[in-house]
Parts: structure tokens; sequence; C-alpha cells
């Protein structure tokens, strides 16, 4: 058996960084404000997400929706290495969950909750055919 760093475990690197890139989607712009003015509390980060609202604040939502995603997806990529799936396959496979979730992403920041949903159903449908990717 060959061991090596796989596309797919490389999916998973930039998966994990997904959810950052939410926060920092969420804090946008607020750096350079005081905390009088709304600007981002870095002393107190989660309060001062929870009283966001608009576009930051469904971007926040999209965070905590990337993280909840995390285990199901490293997971399944684990179990379709450890059962020898085709590489290729679960390569494009993984690389299309990712682009289904930068999509979620942008749909959950954008406000277009229909689209997103089918995003979020087309990923986890990818995330399943991933998980069995070494069935046989």
């Amino acid at each position: 058996m060959s061991y090596r760093f796989t596309v797919a475990y490389w999916i998973l690197l930039f998966a994990a960084l997904l959810p950052i890139a939410c926060a920092g989607i969420a804090k946008w712009g607020m750096f350079n404000k005081s905390r009088k003015e709304g600007g981002f509390d870095n002393h107190s980060p989660r309060q001062w997400l929870e009283r966001q609202q608009g576009w930051r604040a469904r971007a926040n939502a999209a965070q905590a929706n990337t993280f909840e995603a995390l285990p199901f997806f490293f997971a399944a990529v684990i179990i379709a290495h450890q059962l020898g799936a085709g590489q290729t396959k679960l390569d494009l496979l993984c690389l299309s969950w990712l682009m289904l979730r930068i999509f979620y992403v942008i749909t959950y920041v954008g406000d277009m909750p229909t689209p997103r949903t089918a995003i979020w159903v087309g990923a986890l449908v990818v995330n399943i055919l991933i998980l069995f990717a070494g069935f046989r």
C-alpha cells in the first residue's frame, strides 16, 4: 500500500479552513472601527458575532454549519481511503463536495435560501457517495 498525501487529503485541509474564512467574512471591515462604533470586539468575539445582523449574521451561521459538516466529511474521506476507493473518483468527489460547500457559503451570505438548501442537500449526497466510494 502506498502512503501519500492525496488530493482528497489536501481538500480536507481546505475544508478545515472554510469555517475560518466564513468568520473572516463576518468580521470583514470591522477591525478598523472602535468597539464603541460597533467594531469587532476581540475581547468577546462570540458575543459580538451574536449581535450582528444581515450578511454578517449569515456568514457566522455559515461558519457554524460548515463546522457541523466537517466531521462527516472527514470520516467519509478517511473511510473511503481505508476501503481502497479509486483515488481519482475519490478526489473528484471531494473536490465536488468542497465546491458545493463554497457555493453554500456564497448563497448563505447572499441570502438565497432556496439555492442554499439545494446545495446543502447536494453536498450531503456527495458526502454519502464519498463514504461508499470504497464499498465492495
